[in-house]
């Protein structure tokens, strides 16, 4: 119970992103099937469509725009600032800090990080090491998606009796960009409301809220 306790956060949200690729699973063959029978061709199985370069593409393109989210308001948030806002930092705590401040190096204590505790290019790697990783997923994320969705695009060309495509033509084709750039401006819009409406509005015992009776121009406090 004590392991459940700790981790329920991320089992609560693990558990609903397994529940939500089920559904996603699920309804994507319904719907390809009315697709193929329309069109005259075979239904596939579950495991056809799970395997297949068109839930493949899906799920990607999601994927690749949310660690993007996070990858620039980790980083963007060192240095730009929002007054009011507990998703921002103190207003005079804009960049990279003092290494006292961020206890490294001779500044660590007993529990700091292995990595922390030395100068060098290991300190260097993990002073980044959020935003390094972040942006590696991303990037693999955003090559599935483009290779999937060429394979995916070529697919209904081929069934629509035209030329199939290659991953440098599909990278040019409005189709890759219309699956890319509406899903990060989603992103970013929900980035942009969280910051703001945190100021004003509350959510009692939330880390991501002020305490209820925090004034409005209370920055970088959470609850």
């Amino acid at each position: 119970m004590k392991t459940l306790r700790e981790n329920s956060l991320t089992l609560f949200f693990g558990g609903i992103f397994l529940a939500a690729l089920v559904g996603q699973a699920v309804s994507g063959v319904a719907l390809m099937n009315e697709e193929q029978l329309g069109a005259g061709l075979d239904p596939l199985t579950f495991g056809e469509y799970v395997t297949s370069s068109a839930f493949a593409v899906d799920v990607t393109e999601n994927w690749q725009s949310e660690f993007l989210q996070f990858l620039l308001y980790v980083v963007a948030t060192v240095f730009f600032l929002q007054r009011g806002s507990p998703e921002s930092k103190h207003l005079d705590a804009a960049g990279r800090e003092s290494d006292r401040e961020q206890k490294v190096a001779e500044f660590s204590t007993e529990s700091s990080p292995r990595w922390a505790r030395v100068r060098g290019w290991r300190l260097s790697v993990y002073s980044h090491s959020l935003s390094l990783v972040m942006g590696s997923i991303f990037l693999l994320s955003w090559l599935a998606q483009s290779v999937t969705g060429a394979v995916a695009y070529s697919e209904e060309q081929m069934r629509d009796l035209h030329d199939p495509v290659s991953w440098t033509q599909y990278l040019l084709l409005p189709d890759f960009w219309s699956r890319t750039l509406q899903n990060w401006q989603s992103e970013f819009l929900a980035v942009a409301s969280m910051v703001v409406l945190a100021i004003y509005l509350r959510e009692r015992g939330s880390p991501e809220s002020k305490p209820v009776g925090s004034p409005h121009d209370a920055t970088g406090i959470e609850g």
